[in-house]
């Protein structure tokens, strides 16, 4: 995956982009398209206390719903730490929305007011598919994309 490509593509689509629908639908969907690992990218949506539930997505059905003490996802929600697994069986709580899903890394994502207002999910059909410069690479993305420093 070209990162620099897949970056500046992103920040040319989203540029005076203020519609954080609109962000997450065209991040979803051009990570999906650059990043041949992911066979998921997605958005899931802080909608209430403690609750997440699917926003934009790429790739097949995701979970309607996802509690912040549960799974991956909220513990990315929960810890706002991202959260880089490279085998999901081997993490104890994880919720199989697909039973394809190898890998996955998980990224939190802030307002301007430095809310967590989602977390941004890549789910890949192969094991140890991302790593620490991934998780930079990303975080940075997420960071210029919605305007906030976590």
């Amino acid at each position: 995956m070209d990162q620099k490509k897949l970056y500046q593509k992103l920040r040319s689509l989203c540029e005076g982009e203020t519609d954080l629908v609109t962000l997450m639908a065209t991040v979803s969907c051009e990570v999906y398209s650059y990043d041949s690992r992911c066979s998921w990218t997605g958005f899931y949506r802080v909608v209430g206390p403690e609750l997440l539930k699917v926003g934009p997505y790429q790739g097949g059905h995701g979970c309607l719903r996802i509690p912040f003490n549960r799974g991956v996802c909220g513990a990315a929600a929960r810890s706002g730490k991202p959260q880089l697994v490279g085998n999901v069986e081997t993490y104890p709580d994880h919720i199989a929305c697909s039973s394809e899903t190898k890998s996955e890394l998980v990224l939190p994502v802030y307002n301007k007011n430095k809310e967590l207002i989602a977390v941004f999910d890549l789910d890949s059909e192969k094991l140890n598919a991302f790593s620490n410069e991934d998780v930079d690479f990303y975080e940075g993305l997420l960071t210029d994309i919605f305007g906030v420093v976590a």
